[in-house]
């Protein structure tokens, strides 16, 4: 039985976006023309690569199915009314892909390849007599980045958490250019009161502490919802989708909080670009305020659209982190690289330091937004004409 949550429409959304683009890219206009601009950019190739293998592992980890329960004599279990029983696990193509590394657990820390336990235990020689002794590890060698504190695999909670920072990334992103658009681009293009509006609503807005709106909108909205672990009959609509999700109203009230620098953006430039000769020839030709924003002004926002998408992706991305941190992010049950950053926190007190989580958490980081940042610059270079004429 598939299980579909808010979430994992944004990562569809994702790959139905690439999938359009890719097939522009294909023809002719500007997207194929740009293109064509950054295959010359191989590094920007090879930071796409790396974007696209972090985006395979989300997609993996956003399809999930529910197993049916199965009894002692090998057949699956039903109610009194026929209906089968689901188990209420529901386990992703990631999981299911990595069930070594989900089920070969340790009794606590061991180091990144190590064959024996972090902590020494109290053995039993075979003459009797009692020492203290790091024991041998269940899986040796198997564990590429150590375990934690309850022997889970430090490399399958990292990989677990990126879906989590693609959610927070890219669908907050997606929440924050449409706000920030439409009321930009009505402030600067009609001015007068709509623009006194619209100033007086992103400025009351920025003017509340972020943290403060965040920790009270999550405590109304995000503790009943679905926070990662098992799934009960109650959190299921229509039979397969759960939109009570703590991690999708995470994103939400992050784009809410985060569109205000953009609209100021969009604004300035819109004021700037409705005085421009164009625009007036436009105007005296008769075409209407609807026709203009869509075919010059808008246009011509996209390269300040393009540059803050992906300082917003690798800011919300680091947000996340920070936010699971102080312990009003994603749910204890759902990997995220915060999580292992505040689990990290209290292990780098202990004597001796275990240091992987941290490690792991900050790899797959940086992994991740040294790339997105490097081919958003290339993207943008190649989408401007000044510098593709130059």
């Amino acid at each position: 039985m598939p299980v579909i949550l808010a979430t994992d429409l944004i990562v569809y959304f994702i790959v139905a976006a690439i999938i359009y683009f890719a097939l522009a890219a294909r023809g002719e206009g500007t997207i194929a023309t740009a293109w064509r601009e950054l295959k010359k950019n191989r590094l920007a190739l090879a930071c796409m690569i790396i974007l696209g293998l972090y985006l395979g592992v989300a997609v993996l980890d956003s399809i999930r199915y529910r197993d049916p329960v199965v009894g002692e004599n090998g057949q699956v279990v039903k109610t009194t009314e026929g209906k089968t029983i689901w188990s209420p696990q529901a386990l992703s193509l990631l999981e299911r892909s990595l069930s070594g590394m989900m089920t070969n657990t340790e009794k606590t820390y061991s180091a990144p390849f190590a064959d024996r336990l972090f902590a020494k235990e109290a053995i039993e020689l075979p003459d009797g007599t009692t020492v203290r002794e790091y024991p041998k590890i269940k899986h040796p060698g198997s564990h590429w980045l150590g375990t934690d504190k309850v022997g889970s695999d430090v490399l399958f909670t990292a990989l677990k958490g990126v879906r989590t920072a693609i959610v927070i990334g890219a669908g907050t992103t997606l929440i924050i250019v449409p706000f920030a658009i439409f009321f930009g681009v009505v402030a600067g293009y009609f001015g007068g009161f709509i623009d006194d509006l619209v100033q007086y609503i992103y400025t009351t807005l920025a003017s509340i502490p972020g943290v403060l709106l965040i920790v009270a909108f999550m405590l109304l909205f995000g503790t009943t919802g679905f926070q990662g672990g098992l799934i009960t009959e109650a959190q299921i609509d229509f039979g397969v989708f759960i939109f009570n999700d703590r991690l999708f109203w995470l994103a939400l009230i992050l784009g809410i909080t985060s569109w205000t620098d953009l609209c100021r953006l969009i604004r300035g430039e819109t004021l700037k670009l409705r005085e421009l000769e164009y625009v007036q020839a436009s105007k005296a030709f008769g075409v209407g305020s609807l026709g203009i924003i869509y075919r010059h002004i808008v246009p011509n926002l996209m390269h300040l659209v393009l540059i803050t998408f992906v300082l917003q992706f690798s800011g919300l991305v680091l947000a996340e982190a920070i936010l699971s941190y102080i312990g009003i992010g994603v749910g204890p049950q759902m990997g995220s690289w915060g999580n292992m950053i505040n689990t990290a926190r209290l292990e780098l007190s202990r004597d001796p330091i275990v240091w992987w989580n941290l490690l792991a958490a900050f790899l797959f980081m940086f992994g991740l937004v040294l790339p997105a940042n490097i081919f958003g610059d290339a993207v943008r270079d190649a989408l401007d004409p000044r510098l593709r004429y130059r």
